[in-house]
């Protein structure tokens, strides 16, 4: 550009501008022009500011909401374990047994070996690592409870280990019931010249100081003959089911 152009462009802006300033009838399309420009730009600014804080608002909401669902979810939970808790005690309140000092309400800890549903660690109060005791459930005999690590180890019916003293029949024919890992039980040193006979119940005797006498163990399902003793099959009235509280027998006399 010549210097001589440059000084008629600036001359041109300048009547331009005295036009547009002087002449109102020039200067309102400018101006309306103008004013579009900046009420869509404006516009276009509050959209952005509003997305943007809109963004950020729901993302604050859902960190929110997802706190809470976590909150519920929980509170949901401990419902749930105390709903069922509850039930288990309720139904063993329900129990004929006598809950004096010398039968007791123990609580589930865990079982103590994974895999293995006939044992698990009982909370015990004053527990006395010395003795066994008697594991009831709603008057049914389920197992013993027996010492490990100073601490109270339950061994339910179908343990191998959990054996205790028990009558058959109506002649109380003595034996020793013992688990199988199995769903039956076995009793052992029945004395063969008692009779006793399928269907006969089996209740606990007392003479083992684990047990008081008459708490439910089963009925005979079959009988055998073994070096002089009697040996029996036992259906037991305790079946393994997800109870969190037995009661224990912790003083017999």
């Amino acid at each position: 550009m010549t210097k001589g152009s440059f000084k008629l462009l600036v001359l041109l802006i300048a009547l331009l501008s005295g036009a547009l300033y002087f002449n109102k009838s020039l200067q309102t399309p400018f101006i309306i022009a103008l004013n579009d420009v900046k009420i869509k730009y404006n516009s276009l600014l509050d959209h952005t500011y509003n997305t943007v804080e809109e963004h950020f608002r729901q993302k604050e909401n859902i960190q929110k909401l997802r706190s809470k669902l976590l909150e519920y979810e929980e509170q949901h939970l401990i419902s749930n374990q105390l709903s069922s808790e509850l039930n288990d005690m309720f139904v063993l309140s329900q129990s004929k047994l006598n809950v004096s000092p010398k039968v007791e309400l123990a609580r589930i800890i865990s079982y103590s070996t994974f895999g293995d549903h006939n044992k698990f660690w009982l909370d015990v109060n004053e527990y006395n690592s010395s003795k066994i005791y008697g594991l009831v459930y709603n008057e049914y005999t389920a197992g013993i409870v027996v010492p490990k690590n100073d601490q109270a180890l339950a061994l339910l019916n179908g343990d191998p280990k959990s054996s205790y003293a028990v009558y058959i029949g109506e002649k109380l024919a003595p034996g020793i019931v013992k688990g199988t890992h199995s769903k039956e039980l076995y009793v052992e040193f029945i004395p063969a010249w008692i009779n006793i006979k399928e269907g006969d119940e089996v209740i606990t005797s007392g003479l083992d100081n684990i047990f008081f006498e008459g708490l439910k163990v089963g009925k005979v399902l079959s009988i055998s003959k073994s070096q002089g003793y009697q040996n029996a099959v036992i259906k037991p009235y305790y079946t393994h089911i997800q109870n969190k509280y037995f009661h224990i027998i912790k003083e017999v006399k």
